[in-house]
């Protein structure tokens, strides 16, 4: 009998996605497979219009696949939305203008039906989480892009999911602070213990925050290169000056490239073995 360890996480077996419109039909993933195990961290890599987002979505219960299969800790895309497992952000820090940061990051509970003592000291210790403190006042538009997704992870992580579904979170800001915030969502991660799926088309934003990177082909999306990256999870932003780092950089661009995976070249050999 297998280990159940082996069927928790993310698996994705067998799933295409085929869309229809006026009769024409157009699939945006064909026959992906992946595996995110259990508090591992990984990536969708690949060009505009891959699928990456349909993929996401799928798991999210925004869409339902053609065929194959999706499950989050045994859970069907719907069940792990009913026992809310999950929290999808995007890039997008969507709040509302007129609610301040602490009632927006609270929505999510209010909408949930959470008291409001228990809403309010989860929202106060997700905001603390994020770097906040101090701003609980304050509307949208008093802050920064960089604080407001920062607010918008907080509002995720006060469902306290066991998954994270992130959809180019940094996507619209600018390189310095995507990467700051990219060491803070680690800090956050190993906080929280949640298991990570990040959609991005960022190599180095992939590689920061990837246990496994997978990279997808041009539309319709495979997977067709699965990098592991052995840099364990206590990251600093000096991992940015490992050959290692440089090396993963390296091979991921190539296989975005050539939409294969990449050839074994030391050190990059042993660097992306498994």
């Amino acid at each position: 009998m297998a280990d159940r360890r082996d069927r928790e996480g993310i698996i994705v077996r067998d799933v295409t996605m085929t869309y229809e419109r006026r009769g024409i039909a157009t699939t945006a993933v064909d026959a992906c497979d992946l595996v995110v195990p259990k508090g591992s961290w990984a990536s969708l890599l690949g060009p505009s219009g891959c699928g990456k987002s349909t993929l996401l979505k799928i798991l999210a219960d925004i869409v339902r696949p053609t065929s194959g299969t999706a499950t989050m800790d045994e859970l069907t895309p719907a069940e792990a939305r009913a026992a809310r497992i999950f929290a999808l952000v995007s890039q997008q820090s969507v709040m509302l203008p007129w609610r301040r940061l602490a009632e927006n990051v609270e929505l999510g509970l209010e909408v949930a039906g959470v008291p409001k003592r228990e809403r309010r000291a989860r929202a106060r210790e997700a905001i603390e989480l994020v770097g906040l403190s101090g701003f609980e006042k304050a509307y949208p538009h008093e802050l920064s892009g960089g604080m407001r997704q920062r607010g918008a992870i907080a509002r995720a992580l006060t469902l306290r999911p066991r998954f994270l579904l992130m959809d180019e979170p940094f996507g619209a800001l600018d390189e310095l602070t995507r990467e700051r915030l990219n060491f803070e969502l680690i800090h956050i991660l190993e906080e929280t213990g949640a298991t990570l799926l990040l959609v991005t088309h960022s190599v180095t934003e992939a590689v920061i925050l990837s246990d496994t990177v997978a990279v997808m082909s041009p539309r319709p999306g495979r997977i067709v290169h699965v990098a592991s990256l052995p840099f364990g999870h206590r990251r600093t932003p000096e991992l940015r000056d490992d050959p290692g780092f440089v090396a993963a950089e390296r091979d991921l661009r190539h296989a975005l490239g050539s939409g294969t995976a990449p050839a074994p070249v030391a050190p990059a050999r042993a660097l992306l073995a498994g």
